[in-house]
């Protein structure tokens, strides 16, 4: 089977009520971008019906693929994982709750050739004060002890090119896996780019990108990228060592 050109993915969990939305919209935009395209749906050990209609959905459209977790691994591991099964030469990835649109894959893609890695900020942001203030303080955080100059580093709606997401050899568990695949990329030469972006209320559930549970996991994988990038040995130029 020839690879296709494009593969978008997204996680999935607790979001029964929006996997099919996104899936579709999902299709529609693949279809205007390209004649050969996969959507994978990560389904990341949902105990609600995401996973169910995910299949539904699959068994409907042959490029649909779906990956079931058997339990709830975290986010970063879901990303990890729909990355290494993507087999397009450009690969794009959202969040499975639509609180970003699809649809601005359509201005991402136009820079294909400019970039490597394409990440957005959001400049219209529909969340409480709170997280809009936590936001502020991980990214302002991150620009320093990092030394990058991204304005809005995790935000959950990017495109990469397959090559380099093979380099990037990433760890997080955690939502920080945003963060390590824009601060990677920088340290490893390849060409970033960022676009604005709109978001969207959520219309269902809770995001867990704030709980303290996620807080800390994605504390502990920041302090453990940090420990490998600024290491002696992290992406020596060749025949130096220290």
């Amino acid at each position: 089977m020839a690879e296709p050109e494009i593969s978008l993915f997204f996680p999935v969990y607790k979001d029964e009520n929006t996997v099919e939305r996104v899936a579709r919209k999902s299709i529609d935009v693949l279809s205007k971008l390209s004649q050969s395209w996969e959507l994978i749906i990560i389904n990341d050990g949902s105990p609600d019906r995401s996973g169910a209609i995910a299949d539904g959905l699959a068994k409907e459209n042959p490029n649909v693929r779906v990956i079931h977790h058997p339990k709830n691994l975290g986010y970063g591991v879901a990303i990890r994982r729909g990355l290494s099964e993507a087999r397009g030469k450009w690969i794009c990835f959202t969040d499975g709750d639509d609180e970003y649109d699809v649809y601005e894959f359509l201005h991402l893609y136009k820079l294909k050739d400019f970039y490597d890695l394409i990440i957005t900020f959001r400049y219209k942001k529909l969340y409480s004060s709170k997280r809009i203030f936590i936001s502020y303080v991980y990214n302002w955080i991150l620009r320093r002890i990092f030394r990058t100059r991204y304005r809005d580093i995790s935000t959950g709606l990017r495109a990469i090119n397959k090559t380099l997401a093979s380099e990037l050899a990433l760890q997080s568990d955690s939502p920080f896996i945003g963060a390590e695949i824009a601060i990677k990329s920088q340290f490893k030469g390849f060409r970033v780019g960022e676009v604005g972006i709109q978001t969207f209320p959520r219309e269902f559930g809770r995001g867990n990108s704030v709980t303290g549970r996620n807080i800390f996991a994605t504390l502990s994988d920041m302090f453990k990228v940090h420990k490998e990038i600024f290491s002696d040995n992290y992406a020596l130029p060749g025949n130096r060592s220290r």
